[in-house]
């Protein structure tokens, strides 16, 4: 399908290059404009540099989107009395062209000036180790364009894909066609393959945070790719090779064993780790991958609301605007708490009276809340407290290492694996474990399995309080995290059934450990914004809209399902109203 000539005009008016801006958040210049080749043609290490860092400032303007679209439209947070109109019509899934959160020229921004950079980058410059020197901004650059492309499909549903810079009029009304999801994720793995290793770009430390979080690893996107398309053996492939490339070949990164648990069976104290995950300090144990940073001022242009949105601060008037739903609370005390006495005997925590130290305890330490002081003297009121841990700065996170894991088990499982997903959630991987417990239920397959190489004496596993106490131990399963001790826990168990065997038997655990590593999702990202998208993905592969639907609209809980359907008003079993549209020509 061909897209109209004026629709691509007025997307691309505003954000027609030749020049791409700076963040002055980064660097003091005199000038706005970042590239400075006479000739259009990118040949120096100043021109590349400013221009990858301009495209970062572009990204600065999709980043709460990227956030706000994926978590505001799912089950796991709600709206307050202070939501403002627009949030509460993305939560309602009644996105009008005047949204603010709907806005598909900021992605053609970024789209525009990737192109531009793609075409006129000169990367057959050598070093004198004869080393393409741009040739890693190159593929950080084509990362961009790829991710953000998948953005825009993942909220449109089909775009126009244009691959080529666009400077004039009659460029934006020449005739582009259409793409979905699937044809941009097979645009796109074909686009990055040739790029998968190259290492991302390194700045040093810019306004003190480490730049190489600023890039998208290409083996991850391609992970991402790879599971929207259906391609799941190839999707997980894409991320293990990431965890063994991550700083050269043969790297360890093992999930690590931060976690949030209780200190005794009083149920009285936590010994907790878990909130480090947020850190944004660079070493081998930091769980952040890659994030938008964004500006300290909200003078300067391209500062996340984020905080202001989650957080009570001053900024705010101590009012939050988004809350934990009553779904991802229900869910969260859902969960049975494995304790482990010095004896090895599971216990389990018991119904506390703080509902949200019931079950997994992520929740708790992902929202603190308590009586809040404002004003003094006879003007001291108490206010309702709430500081989500995940927005403690003014950078927008995009990937966490945890993610890589519960992406890789969600294409493992849907690849005809699900031992080895459930493993990841239960236990934590490593080549004992594919041996002993794997590769058994797969007769046939030993081969494609050992290609997940995870050195037994490289990726130690913690599956008992003894083992916290060990300098060693750096794998835990994902469910430990926040559940105790999964392994022991007789409530979190492979999926079994008896009545069924063979291909029936594969089907049904497929789809159980699926629904599994959904809840694990929720349970370990609430509020990072990948929640629709989740529902989304695994309600197309099943051809259910339903399995979207029916969490949406429980969102404050089932007994209130009616009410919800009532505000959102639109039968979201029909596939088309999960889109945005635009002008009524993009999307649905």
């Amino acid at each position: 399908m061909k897209i109209k000539s004026s629709v691509l005009y007025a997307l691309l008016l505003p954000v027609l290059l030749p020049a791409v801006t700076a963040c002055s958040d980064y660097f003091d210049q005199k000038s706005n404009h970042v590239i400075y080749a006479d000739d259009n043609h990118l040949g120096n290490a100043s021109d590349t540099l400013y221009s990858v860092l301009g495209i970062v400032n572009k990204l600065q303007r999709i980043a709460d989107r990227t956030i706000l679209l994926g978590e505001m439209r799912g089950d796991l947070v709600d709206v307050t009395s202070v939501t403002s109109a627009d949030l509460r019509d993305v939560a309602t899934f009644n996105i009008g062209d005047s949204n603010v959160y709907n806005r598909p020229r900021d992605y053609y921004a970024v789209i525009n000036n990737c192109n531009y950079f793609l075409a006129n980058a000169d990367t057959t410059i050598r070093n004198s180790l004869n080393e393409r020197i741009f040739r890693k901004e190159y593929a950080a650059v084509k990362a961009f364009r790829a991710w953000t492309y998948l953005q825009l499909a993942l909220n449109y549903g089909r775009v126009p894909f244009v691959t080529k810079p666009i400077q004039t009029k009659d460029e934006a009304e020449a005739g582009y066609e259409y793409k979905d999801i699937k044809g941009i994720c097979e645009y796109m793995l074909a686009d990055l393959a040739p790029y998968a290793e190259e290492e991302i770009p390194s700045y040093g430390s810019i306004r003190n945070n480490a730049s190489q979080l600023f890039f998208y690893p290409i083996y991850i996107l391609m992970g991402d790719l790879n599971l929207w398309a259906g391609h799941y053996r190839e999707a997980a492939l894409s991320y293990y090779k990431y965890l063994v490339t991550r700083k050269g070949r043969n790297s360890v990164t093992p999930i690590g064993c931060r976690y949030s648990m209780w200190a005794s069976a009083d149920w009285k104290s936590r010994n907790i780790s878990w909130s480090y995950s947020f850190s944004e300090i660079l070493s081998d144990n930091t769980d952040v991958i890659c994030m938008i940073p964004c500006d300290s001022i909200r003078a300067e242009g391209n500062y996340s609301e984020l905080s202001n949105l989650f957080n009570t601060r001053e900024d705010n008037a101590y009012k939050v605007s988004i809350i934990p739903s009553q779904s991802l609370k229900n869910l969260s005390a859902a969960q049975k708490y494995c304790y482990l006495t010095d004896a090895f005997t599971p216990i389990y925590a018991p119904v506390n009276a703080d509902p949200m130290l019931t079950g997994d305890l992520r929740l708790s330490e992902a929202v603190e809340t308590s009586g809040y002081a404002v004003g003094g003297g006879a003007a001291m009121q108490n206010e309702n407290y709430q500081m989500i841990v995940k927005y403690a700065t003014n950078n927008v996170h995009v990937c966490r290492r945890t993610l890589v894991y519960l992406r890789m088990a969600e294409a493992l499982n849907r690849a005809g694996f699900p031992h080895f997903a459930f493993k990841i959630l239960q236990t934590g991987i490593n080549n004992k474990v594919i041996e002993d417990e794997v590769i058994p239920h797969y007769p046939g397959e030993e081969a494609w399995l050992r290609q997940f190489d995870f050195p037994t004496i490289s990726y130690q596993l913690a599956t008992n309080p003894n083992h916290l106490n060990s300098t060693s131990a750096n794998t835990m399963g994902i469910h430990t995290r926040g559940s105790g001790w999964s392994n022991y826990n007789e409530y979190y168990q492979m999926p079994e059934n008896e009545e069924l065997q063979g291909t029936a038997l594969l089907n049904w655990q497929m789809d159980k450990v699926e629904d599994l590593i959904v809840d694990e999702e929720a349970l370990e990202f609430a509020f990072e914004g990948y929640r629709f998208y989740d529902l989304m993905r695994v309600a197309l592969r099943r051809n259910d809209p339903s399995y979207l639907a029916s969490r949406i609209y429980a969102r404050r809980g089932q007994e209130k399902v009616g009410e919800m359907k009532a505000l959102i008003r639109k039968d979201l079993t029909n596939t088309a109203n999960w889109y945005l549209s635009w002008r009524g020509q993009i999307g649905f």
